[in-house]
């Protein structure tokens, strides 16, 4: 899961034959408090925008109970609902990740040392980003 700017904010490893759909609620509750302004850190997005992977009622329903705006592309509707205008910024992040032989292609058997790798990739590029202060 990302910010508006590609910045990482809770990655979830799964085996591969894994939904993405399943891991929604897990990504949400992983994400830590952002610091910045005076008062309680914020813990959860205002709207969470998704493809059609992540389209379900239910998934909708929860996230509207959280106060978070489900902006997710609806299944067996033509293309047209925007969301690819921001989607890249995803896409984008995840390219990132794929620069580092070891994130694109798994060596590891221990899923650990893989999510340490995972971690270690999301801080660069957030150093990264911090360094150009991009967003």
């Amino acid at each position: 899961m990302t910010d508006a700017c590609g910045i990482p904010l809770a990655i979830r490893l799964t085996g591969a034959n894994r939904n993405d759909i399943t891991q929604l609620l897990a990504l949400l509750e992983a994400i830590p408090p952002v610091r910045g302004k005076v008062g309680r850190p914020r813990r959860r997005p205002e709207r969470l925008q998704g493809d059609r992977a992540y389209d379900s009622n239910g998934h909708r329903k929860k996230l509207r109970a959280r106060g978070i705006l489900p902006i997710l592309a609806r299944r067996r509707v033509p293309h047209g609902s925007g969301l690819g205008l921001t989607r890249w910024v995803v896409e984008r992040t995840i390219a990132w990740l794929h620069q580092y032989k070891r994130l694109r292609i798994r060596y590891e058997r221990l899923p650990e040392i893989h999510e340490a790798f995972f971690t270690l990739g999301c801080a660069i590029i957030c150093w990264h980003a911090l360094k150009k202060s991009f967003c």
